[in-house]
C-alpha cells in the first residue's frame, strides 16, 4: 500500500502552461488510488535553461513499509522521435508508477541492478533483497556480475500470497566479495 505520492514536473524552454497540463493528467490517474499527491513544478527559461527545449515528470511513491518506488518520463529531444503531448506524458508516467507499485519489492525496476551491485561488492556475508519481477536489464546485469566477479545469486520466487501484494516477487541472495577501496589510506 502506498501512503503518499510526490513528484517533480520540469520544463525547459517551453511554455510554463505545460506544467499544469502534465500535473493535471497525472493526477487524473493517481487520484483514483490515493488523495495525498503533491507534484512540484520547476520551469527554467533564459540563459540558465540550456539550449534544448523539453519537459518531463518524475514521480515517487512511499509505501507503508517505507519503500520508495519511482517512475520518470521525459519528452523526446527536438527532431528525434514523435512529439509527445504533455497530457500523454503525465498519464503514461502515472501508469508507470502504478506498474512499479504493483511489481513491488524493495527496489523499483530501474534500480534493481544497483542494489545487486552493492550486494556483490559488500562484505563477505550473506545479503538478501526482495525484488519485483526482474527486468531484462537486470537479467543481463546478473550475467555481467557472474563474468566479472564470478558471483552467483540464489534466486527464489515468492508467489503473490497473503502478505505479498501485487505481482510475484523474487528473493535474491548472495555472499559479497568484500571489496574495499585500495586507495584508502590506513591510519
Amino acid at each position: 500500500m502506498t501512503s503518499l505520492t510526490r513528484g517533480c514536473r520540469y520544463s525547459v524552454r517551453v511554455s510554463p502552461q505545460m506544467a499544469n497540463r502534465i500535473v493535471d493528467s497525472a493526477r487524473s490517474i493517481l487520484n483514483k488510488f490515493i488523495p495525498d499527491i503533491y507534484i512540484y513544478t520547476d520551469h527554467m527559461k533564459g540563459v540558465n535553461s540550456g539550449k534544448s527545449p523539453g519537459f518531463g515528470l518524475s514521480l515517487v511513491a512511499e509505501t507503508t513499509s517505507g519503500t520508495f518506488l519511482s517512475a520518470e518520463l521525459a519528452s523526446n529531444p527536438q527532431g528525434q522521435g514523435a512529439a509527445v503531448l504533455p497530457e500523454d506524458l503525465g498519464r503514461n508516467c502515472a501508469r508507470l508508477l502504478l506498474e512499479e507499485i504493483y511489481r513491488g519489492g524493495c527496489v523499483d525496476s530501474t534500480n534493481q541492478s544497483l542494489a545487486l551491485l552493492f550486494m556483490t561488492l559488500g562484505q563477505q556475508d550473506v545479503s538478501k533483497v526482495l525484488l519485483g519481477p526482474l527486468s531484462p536489464y537486470t537479467i543481463e546485469f546478473l550475467r555481467h556480475l557472474k563474468s566479472f566477479f564470478q558471483i552467483m545469486f540464489k534466486i527464489e520466487t515468492k508467489p503473490c500470497g497473503e502478505e505479498l501484494k501485487g505481482g510475484d516477487k523474487v528473493l535474491m541472495t548472495c555472499v559479497g566479495i568484500g571489496f574495499s577501496n585500495l586507495s584508502k589510506t590506513l591510519k
